[in-house]
């Protein structure tokens, strides 16, 4: 019985990690039975795969699509759900950056109607639609100090006017060069990327050469549509090498999952073609006005024809947010767990008269909600506005929508008015909103992960792309269920495990430890990696004690490991003992008092709130 119930939660825990790690093998890409151009599974297979130097590594995002993501139920405004992923193992959001430039061989059996562009009341703004040459070289994660093999992509973007173009993030993810040639011309352009917005899913480029913008005409932004609107896809997607319409109309609007940033934000659901290469073309109106970037589809064996675009509302953000700061600081978030209040019995229990508000079940410790908003609370309204037990709120004419796509019209620094009901008393309180500050981040900002090599242990921060590169069983059931379901207590905390252990004498006995965190040095509890590295150089001691989880302890002589570094550096061809980071000089601005050793049982969410849609983050 204990075997069933452990296999049950694990299952539980492998197929939240899918949703998380939003990224599929391209094998995976080839058995899809509702590949809009009928693409044979060799094709895909060796249009998207690229080589590794060590193992035969799965492309990410910008090449690819994102693997088993359910379509998003709770409402929240941003945080991502931190439950099991809904429908079948072969559902999946799939972000279509880029198609890879290798050799291939594909058959077509077009069933979308492909527009030809004297069909459309204004064809001048397609020579707006440029194609995008990435280059990428993505770190490895489990190797730290090196970078893995090249490889290349194509994708789409279109010009907005003062030397700029917009593109996907994922189209130019870990990106060395890019290259911009426009349509009906031979000559390929640098592009400069100027911001990556990962939460949105869109990055900016500029392109310096004045020979690129002559007779250029951006292109104008238009307003939300409405459903059944006629909407036309253009870019360069894979089939091809000229520029590519499709048309359909406007299936759905509503706050959905965004693939690539594991954000949920609003988003346009079309019934257009939108394959791979397609990612960052424009998607316009009958008036020819922008009214989104593609930017992912849908797949499923039930499910066929759903697309998605970013609408004009999420891309004026993004670049508002550029242009305010200078750089791109993301989406913000209230940092509360929230609940339904459908159930009359509960709303007359908290001492609420109307059918209206949600449950404050959990607020995350850094954000500045937790100030002023305590469990238990009732948030009845957001800036006057009321939001129902549902956790919606009114959206333009007899539509709904979920309560976060108020919180994410807000920008990073901005203060929200909450109205609530505490005790069955009713006040305002003002928070504060920012980015939330994730423990396992989705993406490592820079171009290398820290790490830090001690006497051949290879200590490195937890991530969601060491995850992926690792695999599920190797991480272990702990280290997941961490990942998925604890939140950071202070700004700055890392999980910090032990990846592997550089077989040498000093280090005897220890060489079948992998991925476990560790929890203490000589006593005192780690904060993140740049603290260990720190209580490493400075200790005094004769022995380096590291306690990891389990109470397992590893024990090393300090000036023996010192003397071996050189050695196993050497041995393993390995450039530095540590990440250029952690060379600069630490500074403590951390509260030792925030620092607890917490197991999985006492994290902030419980394992009741795996799979239940009536909680919600915001």
């Amino acid at each position: 019985m204990a075997t069933a119930v452990a296999n049950c939660f694990f299952s539980v825990l492998t197929s939240s990690v899918k949703f998380r790690c939003c990224v599929s093998s391209q094998r995976y890409l080839a058995t899809s039975h509702h590949s809009i151009a009928s693409v044979t599974c060799k094709a895909v297979a060796n249009h998207k795969r690229r080589p590794s130097s060590n193992r035969d590594r799965e492309l990410k995002e910008g090449v690819s699509q994102k693997k088993s993501l359910r379509k998003s139920k709770d409402d929240d405004d941003g945080i991502s759900g931190k439950r099991k992923a809904g429908g079948s193992q072969s559902a999946a959001f799939k972000s279509f950056g880029a198609q890879r430039k290798d050799k291939k061989e594909f058959k077509f059996d077009i069933k979308e109607q492909q527009v030809e562009p004297n069909n459309l009341k204004d064809a001048a703004f397609l020579d707006a639609v440029v194609k995008v040459y990435c280059t990428h070289t993505e770190p490895d994660y489990s190797l730290p100090w090196q970078k893995q093999r090249q490889y290349t992509s194509t994708g789409s973007a279109f010009m907005i006017g003062n030397g700029k173009l917009l593109t996907n993030a994922h189209c130019v993810e870990h990106h060395t060069q890019v290259k911009v040639k426009r349509r009906g011309d031979d000559t390929k352009y640098v592009a400069k990327v100027l911001a990556r917005g990962v939460d949105c899913d869109i990055a900016l480029l500029s392109v310096e050469s004045e020979q690129f913008w002559e007779g250029a005409e951006p292109l104008e932004f238009g307003c939300l549509p409405r459903l059944q609107d006629a909407v036309t896809v253009v870019g360069y997607p894979l089939g091809g090498d000229t520029i590519s319409v499709t048309k359909g109309v406007v299936s759905r609007i509503e706050v959905t999952s965004y693939a690539h940033g594991s954000s949920d934000l609003l988003g346009i659901q079309i019934d257009a073609a939108i394959n791979p290469g397609n990612s960052g073309g424009p998607a316009f109106s009958d008036q020819g006005e922008c009214i989104g970037v593609a930017f992912q589809v849908y797949r499923s064996e039930e499910v066929e024809n759903i697309g998605y675009v970013i609408p004009t509302a999420v891309v004026s953000h993004f670049l508002n947010d550029y242009e305010r700061n200078g750089r791109y600081t993301g989406f913000p978030s209230l940092g509360v767990l929230l609940q339904k209040l459908e159930n009359p019995a509960l709303r007359a229990c908290l001492q609420v008269h109307s059918n209206e508000g949600v449950l404050v079940r959990r607020v995350e410790p850094t954000s500045d909600a937790n100030r002023v908003l305590k469990e238990g609370d009732v948030i009845v309204s957001f800036d006057d506005v009321n939001v129902g037990c549902e956790g919606t709120v009114p959206f333009r004419s007899n539509e709904r929508i979920a309560f976060r796509y108020l919180i994410s019209q807000k920008f990073a620094g901005d203060v929200a008015e909450l109205g609530i009901i505490r005790a069955g008393s009713f006040m305002k309180v003002k928070v504060v909103l920012n980015p939330r500050v994730h423990l396992v981040p989705y993406h490592v900002d820079g171009g290398q992960p820290s790490y830090l090599i001690i006497a051949g242990l290879v200590f490195t921060p937890l991530s969601e792309p060491l995850i992926e590169e690792e695999c599920e069983d190797s991480i272990g059931l702990k280290l997941l269920a961490k990942s998925r379901y604890s939140l950071a207590r202070f700004k700055g905390q890392q999980i910090v495990i032990l990846s592997q252990v550089l077989a040498n004498e000093v280090n005897f006995g220890y060489e079948e430890m992998s991925n476990q965190q560790v929890l203490k040095f000589n006593g005192t509890p780690i904060k993140n990696i740049r603290h260990l590295a720190h209580l490493v150089d400075s200790c005094k001691n004769k022995y380096l004690v590291f306690e990891f989880e389990d109470n397992y302890v590893v024990v090393l002589e300090r000036e023996a490991a010192s003397a071996s570094s050189f050695h196993i550096l050497k041995d393993y061809g390995i450039p530095s003992e540590r990440s250029s980071d952690l060379l600069e000089p630490y500074v403590d601005s951390l509260d030792d008092n925030k620092v607890e050793v917490q197991d999985f049982g006492n994290s902030p969410v419980s394992n009741l709130e795996i799979g239940f849609d009536g909680l919600l983050w915001a």
